[in-house]
């Protein structure tokens, strides 16, 4: 991901969402990781050095999803985002999964999610699944972050290892 500065990136990346810095080539990329996998994301600045934001109305990526295992894991993300002042785009819950929307320092848009089990995903009358966006309690989630009855199996705090 083109950033404008490895810091301040990283202090995003590993501070406020808690990855883990894996490798690093000075000021011109990072490489960080969920759960020990050689990286999840590659951060550089080869093309973007002290650079700014693309303008709206131009082609990109719109946002790099990241999911949780458990709702409790997401939880604990919002208060670390809380934690380091950051702000939220948005939250919803879209029935088959809930999600944070916020933005990295360089205006890249993240999204922080968790599904939810299969058999509880909404369907149509034809069994078609019927996603929808609604308002996502944010007291509640937050509550989730203390449930001892939501851990995922050998997975830590923050994001999910997908490797």
């Amino acid at each position: 991901m083109k950033v404008a500065t490895i810091d301040r990136a990283l202090a995003f990346y590993c501070g406020a969402l808690g990855f883990d810095l894996i490798q690093r080539f000075g000021t011109q990329a990072a490489f960080i990781s969920a759960g020990g996998y050689h990286h999840h994301i590659g951060l550089n600045t080869w093309e973007s050095q002290g650079g700014l934001p693309p303008p709206p109305n131009t082609t990109g990526l719109y946002h790099l999803a990241i999911l949780y295992p458990t709702r409790r894991d997401l939880g604990t993300a919002l208060k670390q985002l809380i934690a380091h002042g950051v702000q939220l785009d948005g939250a919803a819950d879209h029935g088959v999964s809930e999600a944070l929307y916020l933005r990295d320092p360089d205006q890249n848009g993240v999204e922080l999610y968790r599904d939810r089990p299969k058999e509880q995903w909404p369907r149509d009358a034809s069994d078609a699944i019927a996603m929808y966006t609604r308002a996502l309690d944010l007291q509640t989630l937050l509550a989730a972050a203390d449930d001892v009855e939501d851990v995922a199996p050998d997975v830590g705090e923050g994001p999910q290892d997908l490797g």
